[in-house]
């Protein structure tokens, strides 16, 4: 399991439009500088120098660095018939070597100097949809349930290309980043079990517990009423 590229930001025009620019398009360095961002999305990145379009969902503690798997660049290079560079899906760390829908939310993991914990799942999105600019991508992005992972920052450091990752201790619960993401995106089901457990962050736990109410309530209206509403 390693790092074989780390990556930063170059400022490019949002494809959505939403947003006056964009740092999807991550571009390979020697190595990064990790540093702890405030608690809250609009407070930047993990990495110095590395740039965020999107301050409403994007950055703070526990969006700090994003690592995306070489082996799920190359599916989707077979599966869209082009090259996907390194970097080229947003993420600061390109790995190899580790199945990161199978990692334990709030598992944490020593590269180089710094110490990283699983955070959260990705949340496809137009400016990502945008960029890699192929119909449907999204709908296929979600149904093939590996979004990478989010990381948040424990002890800041310097990551280089060719480091190792090592797994230190493992949490006490069987929720994984791609059990997360599946849930996040409509596997009701699983929200339940993800909420129950209760290893996501808290905002975030939240967001989960208002989507399974919302979820509920639908349930229990009258078929009649549900009719109406459509």
């Amino acid at each position: 399991m390693k790092v074989i590229s780390t990556n930063v930001a170059v400022r490019r025009a949002d494809p959505s439009g939403r947003h006056d620019y964009t740092g999807i398009d991550k571009q390979p360095q020697p190595a990064i500088e990790l540093k702890i961002p405030g608690p809250h999305y609009g407070d930047g990145s993990g990495i110095h120098g590395d740039s965020i379009g999107d301050h409403e969902h994007h950055g703070g503690a526990d969006k700090a660095v994003y690592a995306f798997a070489r082996e799920e660049l190359d599916y989707w290079e077979n599966e869209l018939g082009r090259e996907f560079r390194d970097g080229y899906f947003g993420e600061n760390l390109t790995t190899t070597g580790l199945n990161l829908q199978s990692l334990l939310i709030n598992q944490q993991i020593k590269i180089g100097d710094a110490l990283l914990e699983v955070s959260i799942p990705r949340s496809p999105c137009a400016t990502f949809a945008g960029w890699v600019n192929e119909p449907g991508f999204l709908k296929s992005f979600t149904d093939h349930g590996d979004c990478g992972a989010y990381f948040r920052i424990i002890t800041p450091g310097t990551i280089t290309a060719g480091d190792t990752m090592e797994f230190v201790g493992k949490p006490g619960h069987d929720v994984t980043m791609g059990m997360a993401f599946r849930a996040k995106m409509g596997d009701m089901d699983l929200a339940q079990y993800v909420v129950k457990v209760g290893c996501l962050a808290t905002v975030h736990h939240e967001q989960l517990k208002a989507k399974l109410a919302k979820y509920d309530a639908r349930q229990q209206r009258p078929q009649h009423q549900q009719h109406q509403q459509r």
